[in-house]
């Protein structure tokens, strides 16, 4: 789980992109987006969708960075929305870390 919270958290995408995210989370709808964007009947957990979903974003950012004439904006913005909500989702069915206390 570590490894996923690292490569979510080391994510940087320009700015009006995220916003336009965080504009679309309040209508993230899971079974609807997911079904579209990684075109399977039935949701996978939150890890596995983060995976994929990680992995559509990667591409995509590589389109945008390299000024690919089949780059959307909108599907951008779409997946960063999943990628959002399942983050969250995930983030909130973790059992908490372990807090390391020191001995005196």
């Amino acid at each position: 789980m570590t490894d996923l919270n690292a490569a979510l958290d080391a994510l940087t995408r320009p700015r009006l992109i995220v916003s336009a995210a965080r504009f679309g989370l309040a209508e993230y709808n899971r079974e609807r987006s997911l079904a579209r964007l990684l075109r399977e009947a039935v949701a996978p957990s939150p890890r596995a969708a983060l995976e994929r979903l990680l992995q559509i974003e990667a591409r995509i950012e590589q389109s945008r960075c390299a000024g690919a004439a089949d780059y959307s904006a909108a599907r951008h913005v779409e997946v960063m929305i999943a990628l959002m909500g399942e983050a969250r989702i995930h983030r909130r069915a973790a059992p908490p870390e372990p807090v390391a206390i020191a001995a005196e």
